[in-house]
């Protein structure tokens, strides 16, 4: 497309978004008018600063020439919603590209850039931007987790960098009850995993068999998974689950604590565990990972705050 097209930014007000369901609603009025090819419409959306420096007439040459090149509005998914600039991925019948909307404190857009949608405009993330809570109740040992490869092999990863990887270590010090040869001897194997962030159920696996103690399924290596999508844009990946046991299904909206299934011993692992990461995207073979700092925690008996565990250390949930 044209430069004219691509790009027409312009900020007056960086005022923080109070309220996610603000973008939401001017996105869906921006894309209703657009496809009704009702420009002026659209005019009367921008800020006054806007209006100046796109005048109506201006305004309908840039939407009537995307219209021409780009086609219809098909979709429209929200990246991130909860800062300025709410970040857009929108599907048109000819392209794709990312939208960045700015608002006022009249819900008026002050600013918006087009351009083609890219590996760029993925959410970036260096550590989760929503609240986090333990995943399980009682008290778990991690296994592997921190920011070195002794202490975390995940963090050679590109998507898994901040992983974790949870079990239970009884108090004859073994992570099982007697001779750890059948899944129901580890003390992990069963356990209720819970959300631990509120949001969609982005996607669900569900169905692989557990592997038999110290053999690994390297075909499908997380398993049976839940990803669970936040509304800033965040994918929090949780594996390894019993086969048939998530009681969950894609779409479903979640809140920090509620029941997603049980812990089990499928995918590319030796025993049951919870492997748990937070990623940017969806897709983990196009993910970058971040770290997870829990909102409140024990950690080997004392209460901690905004922590990211590391190997070696027993946590649970503050009661």
């Amino acid at each position: 497309m044209r430069q004219l097209i691509l790009v027409f930014f312009i900020v007056s007000y960086h005022v923080a978004a109070q309220e996610d369901t603000r973008y939401r609603t001017v996105m869906d009025k921006l894309a209703r008018h657009y496809n009704q090819e009702a420009y002026d419409s659209i005019f009367f959306m921008l800020a006054p600063s806007m209006q100046q420096h796109l005048p109506q007439a201006e305004n309908k040459k840039f939407f009537t020439a995307l219209h021409g090149e780009a086609g219809r509005l098909v979709s429209w998914e929200a990246l991130a919603v909860q800062s300025q600039p709410a970040r857009f991925k929108t599907v048109f019948q000819q392209q794709v590209f990312a939208l960045n909307i700015y608002l006022n404190e009249q819900n008026k857009i002050s600013g918006f850039e087009f351009k083609p949608f890219g590996a760029d405009e993925l959410v970036q993330l260096e550590k989760n931007l929503s609240s986090v809570e333990l995943p399980f109740r009682g008290q778990w040992t991690v296994f592997w987790g921190g920011d070195t490869p002794e202490q975390n092999y995940h963090v050679e990863n590109r998507a898994q960098r901040g992983a974790f990887d949870f079990l239970i270590i009884g108090e004859n010090g073994k992570s099982y009850r007697t001779n750890g040869r059948s899944n129901e001897d580890f003390y992990a194997f069963g356990k209720e995993i819970l959300a631990p962030v509120d949001g969609v159920i982005a996607m669900v696996v569900d169905g692989i068999k557990d592997n038999v103690p110290g053999e690994m399924n390297p075909v499908f290596i997380p398993g049976n998974t839940i990803i669970v999508k936040t509304e800033v844009g965040e994918f929090y990946v949780l594996a390894h689950f019993k086969q048939h046991s998530i009681v969950v299904k894609e779409g479903d909206k979640v809140n920090k604590g509620q029941l997603l299934g049980q812990c089990g011993n499928s995918g590319n692992s030796t025993e049951p565990h919870l492997h748990m990461h937070l990623q940017n995207v969806e897709e983990m073979y196009k993910a970058t990972g971040a770290k997870i700092y829990f909102e409140k925690l024990l950690v080997n008996g004392v209460e901690r705050q905004q922590h990211s565990p590391i190997k070696g250390e027993m946590v649970g949930p503050v009661k």
